[in-house]
């Protein structure tokens, strides 16, 4: 594949050849940074984990040079940052045994512009060389402005290709904000009580950002425990770990229906049913 970055690079685990590896994806996760395709799509890289049938692939769009760092990365410069957390990621992708690893190095400012046609493009490509059942990316209500882009720029991406070419789901998933807040009815939950070991070790090999001040590894694993206890207020657990995902499948749908509006109807039925509870107990 040919990239608008020179820098732009594709990682093959298994050293198969590039046309099989994107060929054969069935779950696709596009990410802002290194790091979030681990948190935030844990279940795809499970479901496939050790599938002939099944293939995941992902993509992380900005070139992690930002990161905040500490302890033995604290003098490291941007440069230095961004060689690390690639190294890291492609560690990542070879635990997941993921069919491939696109890393498309665009600065952050960047990816927020609108207009930046570039990125749109290139993801368009991927998703057309892919073909995915399911794609994962961000959520519409996560706290982090590349997050938010990156969700954006992937709806930009899957609306420029024929219907043919789409996937079958758009899944937003958590990394910013926890979506307990969502109705049950609308959350779409992963099941992520299997392969504990492995889900730490996908983590955990970010060593960066976890000496570098942010426990990822511990926060992650345990959000997705308190997800699954949490989950139910009525009956035990059925869960041991469980992440929940924002289904933007109508917006790959209609191609008119505005993001903005889509998530304000969810956050507006999520008021409507604290006032209601609130009226029901007075």
């Amino acid at each position: 594949m040919n990239f608008h970055n020179q820098t732009a690079e594709i990682f093959i685990p298994d050293n198969t050849n590039e046309d099989n590896a994107l060929s054969r994806t069935s779950h696709l996760a596009v990410s802002a940074h290194q790091d979030d395709i681990e948190i935030m799509a844990a279940s795809p890289i499970l479901e496939c984990f050790q599938q002939t049938d099944k293939w995941f692939s992902a993509v992380v769009v900005t070139d992690g040079r930002g990161s905040p760092r500490n302890g033995l990365y604290e003098k490291f410069t941007d440069e230095e940052m961004r060689l690390v957390r690639i190294k890291e990621q492609k560690k990542a992708a070879f635990v997941g045994e993921y069919s491939a690893l696109m890393m498309l190095d665009y600065p952050s400012s960047q990816v927020k512009e609108s207009n930046n046609i570039f990125v749109i493009h290139d993801l368009a490509a991927i998703i057309q060389a892919t073909r995915p059942d399911i794609i994962y990316t961000h959520n519409l209500s996560d706290k982090h402005d590349t997050h938010i882009a990156i969700a954006l720029r992937v709806i930009q991406a899957i609306r420029t290709l024929e219907r043919s070419e789409r996937p079958k789901q758009l899944l937003g998933c958590e990394v910013w904000r926890n979506l307990d807040w969502m109705l049950d009815s609308a959350k779409v939950p992963f099941d992520l009580s299997a392969m504990e070991n492995l889900q730490a070790a996908l983590v955990g090999v970010f060593d960066s950002q976890i000496s570098g001040g942010k426990r990822y590894d511990l926060a992650s694993l345990a959000r997705r425990k308190a997800n699954a206890t949490y989950f139910e207020s009525h009956g035990v657990d059925i869960y041991t770990g469980l992440s929940f995902g924002m289904d933007l499948t109508p917006l790959i749908l209609d191609d008119k229906l505005d993001p903005a509006g889509f998530i304000y109807e969810l956050i507006n039925q999520f008021s409507q049913d604290v006032l209601d509870r609130l009226s029901r107990v007075k």
